[in-house]
């Protein structure tokens, strides 16, 4: 990390780029949904420390921007958001990314295919929506619905589900090997915190348009998808594309820590200002007599 400043390190007793990756021996039913790991602080302790990592955040992200655009840095960051409906994708986006110059941010949301989608290879719509050099980009649900939806649904027979994995690796091998930074999120809620979530949602008459009866049909499959992610998380967790599971029952905390990711993934990369392809003297005496 960059130092010690003030709310960022204050707060946190453990590096959450190592607390909450996911290794060997893993098992998503022994992470606390409400927990909040190697961060000692409360809601408001947390709150000042996505203010000044906001900052922090939007410098970095200056940087990598100008590096491709001035220097031809081929580097980018792509951050991949997975979750039950109502884990906190949108707030991510929202109160984390919003943070840095939205034109070095590629979103990118992926619903159900359309049937143009479904004619092609299932890797087909995502390739399209990669982050050029010097953005970061991040996705809404991913590649990954492929093998979690296909597999909680039998959407898919076993042997293509196992091609899947393997293309997914073939393919974050191939993005990792031209200057992507891969960080793959999953945000882990529980069933009642869900619950509670989309009930206010029908309280609330604002809301009603982020209400889908089908959500409801889909936390029943609760179950079923922690043990597709399970199974997603021991095939496709690798060092060029880790896994990271961050509780997500406490908003500020998943927001926090999904910010910490990407400030430690772009702090590894070592930025710097691009060097001016010009003579800075001479322009600035033309500019005095212009």
């Amino acid at each position: 990390m960059r130092g010690d400043p003030v709310g960022l390190e204050t707060y946190w007793n453990e590096d959450p780029s190592d607390t909450l990756r996911v290794r060997q021996g893993f098992r998503l039913d022994e992470v606390s949904t409400s927990a909040t790991p190697g961060f000692d602080g409360d809601k408001s302790d947390a709150a000042e420390s996505l203010a000044e990592g906001s900052l922090i955040l939007a410098e970095l992200q200056e940087k990598l921007y100008a590096g491709a655009q001035m220097g031809g840095d081929p580097r980018r960051v792509l951050l991949v958001l997975q979750a039950m409906d109502t884990a906190g994708k949108g707030g991510i986006v929202k109160h984390v990314m919003t943070a840095v110059d939205p034109q070095g941010v590629q979103v990118a949301s992926f619903k159900k295919p359309t049937e143009e989608e479904l004619a092609q290879d299932f890797l087909w719509r995502i390739r399209k929506e990669l982050p050029e050099a010097g953005m970061i980009g991040v996705f809404d649900r991913s590649h990954y619905e492929d093998v979690l939806i296909a597999r909680v649904r039998e959407l898919a027979e076993p042997d293509e589900l196992e091609r899947r994995y393997e293309a997914i690796n073939e393919f974050e091998a191939e993005l990792a090997a031209s200057g992507t930074t891969i960080i793959k999120v999953m945000l882990h809620i529980s069933t009642d915190e869900q619950r509670d979530r989309l009930m206010k949602r029908l309280e609330r008459r604002d809301k009603h348009w982020k209400f889908n009866p089908g959500d409801i049909d889909e936390r029943m499959l609760a179950p079923m998808y922690r043990e597709a992610y399970q199974v997603a998380f021991e095939r496709t967790t690798m060092p060029h594309a880790p896994w990271y599971v961050i509780p997500a029952d406490r908003k500020w905390y998943a927001r926090l820590a999904v910010q910490h990711l990407l400030i430690d993934a772009l702090d590894a990369m070592k930025l710097d200002w691009p060097v001016a392809d010009y003579d800075i003297e001479e322009q600035k005496a033309r500019l005095a007599v212009s």
